[in-house]
């Protein structure tokens, strides 16, 4: 029979692979009798271990979870696993990073010798999307809130803060703020004329029916249904000031596009949640189908033969499409809009200035946005 210590952890390992374990079954497997699988379960129970028994004709034991975490098994994959995922932690921007780390150190130390090895060879580095966007963290209680709301069902409330008019047009910018979501406070603000504008009176507090929660580029979201604007809204998450108590309980809503990936993708592709971008043009381009294909996410790819294709792609304005297709080095064509044509005009004179060494002509207007 092997030794106390040895049994305890053989019978927590089993307990943890399957929910409901016959008491039989246990002893068989753990060659002991039924009385000693007993007294183990007793002993398991004194280190804070939650396992409950259970009658019936295969009656036997269950181990459920408690008010304290206690000790935890792992088998080598697991532990592998779960210290992987801790270094990748620290790019989540979900303000644990501190906490993954010393969780990382204290798992460590009680890995075996070969274990340890492998771990301090598998080095990763998370590495995110360049962007000029600041970092953003959220404070990781928040996250647990808004999470446990979209568990229980419960409608949230909350304050808002909307994006600073300052801040220009950015990639979120149909997720940030939408016509009534978005702008800051204007209180005593003045316009660009030199009049004040009225104090904004308070804002009541957002609810919302919340739905997943997602991350994307480093920032996290709240998909909800806005009970007062009868609509589908995505908030920051770190732009929630949460207010208690919560709300009552509701039915999930289906997402617009039938899952989570189609609704995010879209609200971030375009406004209106059509998908489109505000911008769209094609041209054609020297180059094989194959290679431009490689470095295109959202456009269409047609070869048209082995060193031409036609690419179909969208943006948030008409310079910034310009500049996605100058990356190519290859010749161009402009197949349309009239926008695309005129913007890659305007920015050809403004390299040329730019090679020049001088500005651009003050009477050469900025390309115009989409509309929104």
């Amino acid at each position: 029979m092997p030794k106390t210590s040895a049994r305890l952890l053989a019978l927590l390992s089993l307990l943890q692979t399957r929910r409901d374990w016959p008491g039989a079954l246990l002893a068989e497997r753990l060659d002991i009798s039924p009385r000693t699988v007993r007294r183990d379960v007793d002993r398991l129970r004194e280190l804070g271990y939650p396992i409950v028994a259970f009658k019936g004709p295969d009656g036997g034991y269950r181990l459920e979870a408690g008010t304290e975490l206690p000790p935890l098994l792992f088998d080598d994959e697991q532990a592998v696993a779960l210290t992987i995922a801790l270094q990748l932690a620290t790019g989540t921007g979900a303000g644990i990073e501190e906490a993954a780390a010393r969780a990382l150190h204290t798992i460590r130390q009680v890995m075996p010798a070969r274990l340890r090895h492998r771990i301090d060879t598998f080095q990763v580095t998370a590495v995110d999307r360049p962007t000029s966007r600041p970092d953003v963290q959220v404070d990781s209680g928040v996250l647990m809130t808004l999470d446990a709301g979209v568990h229980a069902r419960e409608v949230l409330r909350f304050d808002y803060a909307g994006a600073s008019p300052d801040a220009g047009p950015s990639p979120d910018a149909a997720i940030d703020a939408s016509p009534d979501d978005g702008a800051a406070s204007r209180d005593g603000a003045a316009s660009a004329g030199g009049e004040r504008f009225p104090p904004r009176p308070p804002r009541p507090p957002r609810r919302v029916q919340p739905h997943p929660l997602v991350t994307w580029g480093g920032r996290w979201y709240l998909i909800a249904w806005d009970v007062d604007r009868a609509d589908w809204r995505t908030f920051r998450a770190d732009r929630i000031t949460l207010r208690t108590p919560s709300g009552p309980r509701f039915t999930p809503r289906e997402l617009p596009g039938g899952d989570v990936a189609t609704y995010v993708t879209s609200k971030f592709r375009g406004s209106g949640g059509t998908g489109d971008w505000p911008c769209q043009g094609e041209v054609i381009l020297g180059l094989p189908a194959a290679e431009v294909s490689r470095y295109v996410r959202d456009g269409l790819v047609e070869e048209l033969g082995p060193d031409r294709c036609r690419l179909v792609m969208g943006s948030w304005s008409w310079p910034a499409l310009v500049a996605a297709v100058g990356r190519f080095d290859a010749d161009i064509e402009v197949v349309g809009p009239s926008e695309l044509r005129d913007a890659f005009a305007r920015l050809a004179r403004r390299y040329a200035g730019a090679a020049a060494g001088r500005n651009v002509p003050a009477d050469d207007p900025p390309p115009a946005r989409a509309a929104r």
